[in-house]
């Protein structure tokens, strides 16, 4: 370890959260730092009291401060106004974090909760670096973007400042269980048919109306279909609405929730799911190809540019929210079924499972 990169450069803010998305790859970050020497003390989360982080940061085992307030939304209500003062409070309170802990750098996430303690970063002149996870940025590393000294993105062409590639990190479950866990083993492990072509449909953990109504509906056109089998991770807000299906012989298995989706990752052979900036990082690591349905009020439109990066190579074909229906699914999926392999060759040349690392370097760079 060279000295620049000593933990006695001092410790380390990161910034971010609401959702998953923002949280999790700031986690991996941050065990990377600790891999480079950093203790777990040095490295501090800030998050929003309103967000998942509350939760998965401690969990994690870092400690976080939760400032108050939520997003501004671009419209003139009441909630707005108070969302105005929540976002006023939270200024005073990082820009005091920030006084007391001295950091050495902030690593911005993104979300609200990374717009206070990010400009606190400017104001007091200590070294921001950012890290994007979608194709389009979102409105706070807009923002800060142009006062950081690098801006870390998923993909070419991320509309930011000194962006420079490194992808966006993923957990180590996903990394591990592509390099470790065989096709075989997760399908026991899920009680998936080891002989057919397996389709793995997921919409975060609410799960997604449209995708669940296009499954249902393929599930009765493919009913004579003795090669296929389905994992469908419904989500919690249509379980208790879901059909009962009479699948023939296709085998189809519904699941409220999958806490292993690394498994089922690996499981499968191809993802039905949205093109969040988590879910774009992942299929390339697990080499899994994609029918990409973006979420339509994605801000920016993120999430179809995200996509669309996984089409250029290759590996995924995007379909639109509103188009998307259990034809779509079925004319999609059956064109996809005979180059299967080539497009999960084609996906796997965007994995950079090594992107928490690549960040981790770019925050200790930053503190040259």
């Amino acid at each position: 370890m060279s000295a620049e990169h000593t933990p006695e450069r001092g410790s380390i803010l990161i910034a971010g959260g609401g959702t998953a998305g923002h949280v999790l790859p700031g986690i991996s970050i941050a065990r990377s730092l600790i891999d480079r020497g950093y203790q777990p003390e040095q490295i501090h989360f800030v998050g929003a009291s309103r967000g998942i982080e509350a939760r998965i940061v401690p969990e994690a085992g870092f400690a976080i401060t939760l400032l108050p307030g939520r997003g501004i939304q671009r419209r003139i209500t009441a909630e707005n106004i108070a969302s105005v003062f929540g976002l006023i409070k939270a200024m005073f309170m990082a820009i005091n974090l920030v006084r007391r802990t001295k950091p050495a750098a902030v690593l911005g996430l993104g979300g609200f909760a990374s717009a206070a303690c990010t400009l606190a970063a400017v104001l007091l002149r200590v070294p921001l670096v950012i890290a994007e996870q979608n194709a389009r940025a979102g409105a706070v590393n807009k923002l800060t973007g142009r006062f950081a000294r690098a801006c870390a993105v998923p993909f070419p062409d991320v509309d930011l400042p000194r962006a420079v590639v490194t992808g966006n990190p993923v957990r180590e479950q996903i990394v591990e269980a592509a390099s470790n866990v065989d096709k075989a083993t997760a399908r026991e492990q899920l009680d998936l048919p080891g002989e057919r072509t397996v389709l793995l449909v997921f919409a975060g953990s609410l799960g997604s109306a449209r995708i669940n109504d296009a499954v249902y509906g393929a599930v009765e056109q493919w009913r004579n279909r003795s090669d296929l089998a389905i994992y469908h991770v419904v989500g919690a807000r249509d379980w208790d609405t879901r059909p009962d299906l009479d699948s023939g012989e296709l085998y189809y298995r519904a699941v409220r929730y999958e806490d292993r989706m690394e498994i089922a990752m690996v499981a499968a052979d191809l993802a039905v799911c949205r093109a969040g900036g988590t879910t774009v990082a992942e299929l390339p690591v697990m080499g899994l190809p994609g029918v990409l349905v973006p979420l339509p009020i994605a801000t920016r439109d993120h999430q179809r540019f995200n996509a669309m990066h996984l089409v250029n190579i290759g590996g995924a074909v995007c379909v639109t929210d509103s188009e998307f229906d259990a034809q779509r699914l079925v004319t999609e999926v059956e064109a996809i079924l005979p180059s299967i392999y080539q497009m999960s060759d084609a996906i796997r040349s965007a994995a950079r499972p090594d992107a928490a690392d690549r960040v981790a370097d770019l925050i200790l760079t930053s503190l040259r």
